[in-house]
């Protein structure tokens, strides 16, 4: 059996966990702590302390892209839907037909959405990237104001590099 491990890093849009094991990444969500709790330690996993890093230097504007190992824990689908969202660019937008679309079963808008909405690795899989195909936000697992921040955010570090 794999030991866990917690670390918390506290964004300006509120205090994100992260959990990995000594090789991978599995969980960075948004909680709904207050402040941090779990703190970088010296049994603190290299890969926690990356991912720790690397959270940090995208809200500076800083980073696009995550290269700390992470495994994605669902079904084949929902892992194929994974791999498609991280083809979207960097501070762009796409729908779940476009998904759908990109994994060869147009029809599968729903069972995307369901994938979408199941996704545990927040902004490196950037499911907050995906808006309606009219063009609103849609439903985020951390709350509809965290999207557009990221999306904000996304674009005008964009616009400033």
């Amino acid at each position: 059996m794999n030991k866990i491990y917690k670390l918390d890093y506290e964004s300006p849009i509120g205090v994100i966990e992260m959990i990995s094991t000594d090789e991978s990444i599995c969980s960075i969500l948004f909680s709904e702590k207050d402040k941090k709790e779990k703190y970088l330690q010296a049994e603190t996993p290299s890969v926690l302390a990356e991912c720790y890093t690397q959270l940090d230097e995208y809200f500076k504007g800083n980073r696009r892209d995550f290269s700390f190992p992470y495994h994605f824990n669902g079904t084949d689908f929902q892992k194929t839907v994974w791999e498609a969202l991280i083809e979207i660019p960097y501070a762009e937008t796409g729908s779940y037909k476009d998904i759908a679309v990109c994994i060869g079963n147009e029809k599968a808008i729903r069972a995307v959405g369901s994938a979408n909405g199941k996704n545990k690795l927040s902004i490196v899989i950037p499911c907050h990237r995906i808006i309606g195909s009219n063009g609103k936000l849609t439903g985020y697992a951390g709350g509809l104001w965290r999207k557009e921040w990221l999306l904000q955010h996304e674009k005008s570090c964009k616009k400033g590099h």
